[in-house]
């Protein structure tokens, strides 16, 4: 080969591993913008992410509300005063509050109320098995029929019912009536 062939082929090998930066000045260029574009980025995520509104540290804690949900009762406690008859329901209001969902369609198998045939054998069983049954469920019914009454309570609405299908059963004594009457 000659000298001219040769310096022409070594050219030809330099130039093939040239990249685009050619200058100090571009790779300058190029290592700055390297560097500070990935950071930029990396700022403008981070600020989108956390822009949101946020309260002072420690200023949510102390509200009204968030003070009341922390501080209130796990459960509470109902009283009902058993001894005095004229507050409990009669056995009409229990059934129309509760038990007319199903006694008055028939829903679930219930006995509709005044149908004398389907409370018939059932009447046959007797007031204190009625009852037992109103107040632990039985088939479909639940206790109470799903309700919170007094058992005094359930014993009248059992009465009521049993009644309208052809029963004389008497209305039962209020638990004070009844203790007194004892004595």
């Amino acid at each position: 080969m000659s000298a001219t062939q040769d310096q022409g082929h070594k050219h030809d090998a330099h130039e093939a591993h040239e990249g685009p930066i050619k200058t100090p000045k571009q790779l300058a260029w190029a290592v700055g913008f390297a560097f500070v574009v990935p950071v930029v980025v990396i700022v403008l995520l981070a600020n989108y992410v956390t822009s949101a509104a946020k309260p002072a540290a420690g200023s949510v804690g102390l509200e009204e509300q968030a003070v009341a949900a922390r501080i209130q009762p796990v459960g509470s406690i109902e009283l009902k005063d058993v001894s005095n008859p004229g507050a409990m329901k009669t056995g009409e209001q229990v059934y129309q509050a509760q038990c007319a969902a199903c006694h008055t369609s028939g829903a679930a198998g219930a006995p509709k109320l005044g149908d004398a045939a389907a409370w018939g054998p059932r009447l046959g069983q007797g007031f204190e098995l009625l009852v037992q049954h109103a107040l632990k469920g039985k088939g479909a019914m639940g206790p109470q029929g799903g309700g919170d009454h007094s058992d005094f309570e359930i014993a009248r609405a059992v009465v009521y019912m049993s009644n309208q299908g052809g029963a004389k059963f008497e209305e039962p004594k209020a638990p004070a009536a009844a203790a007194s009457a004892a004595q």
